[in-house]
């Protein structure tokens, strides 16, 4: 079996060795490339006509048209969302975008802990100790078990966090277009009038950009916790901050946030942060913000890098019988 060569970019140590590990398994030989895909280095590997891309940089329409000429017919991203890529320019180049579908336990592990972390007050207390302030905080934290969460998608992510919902024993409501579970779904305005806690699990397209506006805050109960481990702009940051500025919403978690971009992955100590809707969200004390990490387990990466590594040859294949 001849080996098939996949370009990857955008590639850190931990994801390179496991790449070296796996691909001899597979008959693959990989180009390894720790810059993120662009122009420049559209031509690193031009033979190769499958590539690998990490969701943490854009894949604009000028880049693709340099991997098309670069001889690129097939990008695999190591992500479950397809939205850091310009997958319309794609399509009209003739360029089949994947992604790489992973255990959706990590995520769903993280998003719990954000609610507990939300409900109990974590940020406030953790900051107090690190102060040497070890009295209690006046507000009294809340239960998960007291609670009803609102799920708002049900694929693959959305389902494991209800089943871990289960074991705290509170309800459940569900929301999406599809129903694939046999689950309480509601309506969107549903959901949001009966949530304690509304945790967000759609991909982000042009019909979900901002699900989380003006108008569905306010249809929120007074107090609620809103958990983002989803894409930033699923919600509209400056309502999300104007509602926590006055008390409509008790709190957040935030694993993504709109205009992260540049600033998530990179070590930011020594230089001015520009996203004025991080600097507000990082100053409150209900809000806990972490950058973009709900997926970086060691299982998850490896799931991605064997289901990049699948998806070319399937590909590759798919080509070979045409």
């Amino acid at each position: 079996m001849r080996n098939i060569g996949i370009t990857v970019y955008g590639c850190d140590q931990d994801e390179a060795d496991v790449f070296r590990v796996l691909s001899p398994r597979f008959g693959v030989m990989p180009s390894i490339i720790n810059a993120a895909v662009s122009e420049a280095n559209a031509i690193s590997s031009p033979h190769n006509q499958c590539i690998s891309v990490s969701h943490k940089s854009e894949v604009s329409a000028p880049v693709l048209l340099a991997l098309k000429r670069a001889g690129v017919r097939y990008i695999s991203t190591r992500s479950i969302g397809c939205n850091h890529i310009d997958t319309s320019a794609a399509r009209s180049m003739g360029i089949t975008v994947g992604s790489a579908a992973y255990s959706p336990d990590s995520v769903a592990d993280y998003t719990l802990m954000l609610m507990l972390m939300a409900i109990r007050g974590a940020k406030s207390i953790v900051r107090s100790v690190e102060k040497n302030d070890f009295r209690l905080h006046g507000i009294r934290g809340k239960e998960l078990r007291d609670m009803t969460v609102g799920v708002l998608g049900t694929g693959r992510i959305g389902k494991a966090v209800i089943e871990r919902l289960r074991g705290f024993g509170c309800h459940a409501l569900a929301y999406d277009r599809i129903r694939t579970l046999e689950e309480s779904y509601v309506s969107l305005d549903e959901l949001l009038q009966d949530s304690d806690i509304v945790t967000l699990h759609v991909p982000l397209d042009e019909s979900t950009r901002h699900i989380i506006g003006h108008k569905e805050i306010r249809e929120m109960k007074q107090g609620a916790f809103l958990v983002n481990t989803g894409r930033g702009a699923l919600v509209d940051t400056g309502a999300l901050i104007e509602a926590l500025e006055n008390g409509k919403l008790g709190g957040a978690a935030l694993d993504v946030v709109e205009g992260e971009e540049g600033i998530f992955y990179f070590d930011c100590t020594q230089k001015p942060i520009d996203n004025q809707f991080l600097l507000k969200l990082q100053r409150m004390p209900n809000v806990i913000i972490t950058p973009h990490t709900a997926y970086y387990t060691e299982r998850a990466l490896h799931e991605a890098v064997e289901r990049t590594i699948r998806n070319c040859l399937d590909f590759e294949r798919k080509l070979k019988n045409e």
